[in-house]
């Protein structure tokens, strides 16, 4: 049976989204699109899909309006949802994550009743990915409850494959934690073998309606794709994408982010925020191969944490979407 898609009048995306599309000429099609597939439930195919995954992306804003873009982890089944062995003609409109922040995250900080959240459940080794959005509307003694504010799967480009290997999952054992107010030696270090990372974006306004909320989102690219201009400002290449501009449209309203970078080989992560600008036109896009526009990342905060994450991978097999899209190596080297 076909899922309906977007019920609301209104859009299902917010004055950013819609102004970028505007500006590269796709609006009107990324309405009738997003109308059939954006909805307001989850569908029965994202309902199993986040029921087998071992790890879920997730965007929160703290206190200060700062977002942050975080990773849980469990055995899959973590992730569940009210009928995942019940009737596929019923509605299911929230989500429960069954899983506490690892050490060092600040979605410790962040997480509460009432907050909105970005979800991107993502499959590595099948390069599968749907998003969503919502509000968190319990947290209880094993995990936190999210209402569905908009549901929507994401094409696989720039998705490194990677198997993994999920060890004992225990959030709580006690791990080096490392401020981060300027990108020294172990940070850039992270950051130059970084091939994928993540990044949180929110536009919480009341007018955005229906689409208000946070979003976290994947992007990768060959190691080194981002580049470190210097100790608190990173540039990264956008390709083309889905034409939603979720991430891109809430900046343009709002510029403030949060990267998540993982060190695949060791379990640290390293998570940062602060602000971010888009670069539409010049001559340094040109400098990255096969971008179409650029994003500005500024540093204000941070946290590295070592051997946090209980998940260990295989070596990536390249999305075949990068294929003649040089790494930053093979490109100028950025100032």
């Amino acid at each position: 049976m076909a899922n309906p898609g977007w019920s609301h009048a209104e859009s299902p995306f917010h004055a950013g989204e819609l102004a970028i599309q505007a500006r590269l000429g796709v609006q009107t099609q990324m309405d009738k699109q997003a109308r059939r597939v954006v909805r307001d439930y989850l569908p029965q195919q994202h309902q199993q899909f986040y029921s087998q995954l071992p790890y879920l992306l997730v965007g929160t804003v703290d206190a200060s309006g700062r977002p942050w873009a975080s990773m849980l982890v469990g055995e899959p089944g973590f992730v569940s949802s009210p009928n995942d062995s019940a009737s596929a003609t019923k509605v299911v409109r929230t989500l429960h994550i069954a899983s506490k922040p690892l050490v060092g995250d600040p979605l410790s900080m962040t997480l509460a009743e009432g907050v909105d959240i970005g979800l991107l459940g993502i499959e590595l080794h099948t390069r599968r990915r749907n998003r969503m959005n919502g509000t968190v509307i319990a947290v209880d003694t094993d995990g936190f409850t999210v209402q569905v504010g908009q549901s929507f799967g994401n094409c696989p480009q720039y998705i490194q494959a990677r198997m993994f290997e999920l060890n004992s999952v225990n959030p709580t054992t006690p791990q080096p934690i490392y401020q981060v107010k300027s990108l020294g030696e172990p940070e850039r270090a992270i950051i130059a073998a970084a091939d994928t990372f993540f990044i949180a974006t929110a536009f919480q306004e009341k007018d955005a309606g229906a689409a208000k909320g946070v979003d976290v989102s994947h992007r990768g690219g060959k190691p080194g794709f981002v580049r470190m201009n210097d100790a608190h400002t990173l540039t990264i290449p956008d390709f083309v994408g889905n034409f939603h501009f979720n991430t891109f449209g809430n900046l343009l309203l709002n510029p403030h982010a949060g990267l998540l970078f993982v060190d695949f080989d060791r379990g640290n992560l390293m998570y940062l925020t602060g602000t971010a600008e888009v670069i539409w036109d010049g001559d340094e896009i040109q400098s990255f191969e096969g971008a179409e526009r650029l994003l500005r990342f500024h540093l204000s905060a941070g946290y590295r944490v070592e051997g946090s994450l209980p998940l260990r991978w295989s070596a990536p097999d390249f999305s075949p979407f990068l294929v003649g899209v040089a790494s930053l190596t093979e490109n100028r080297t950025g100032s």
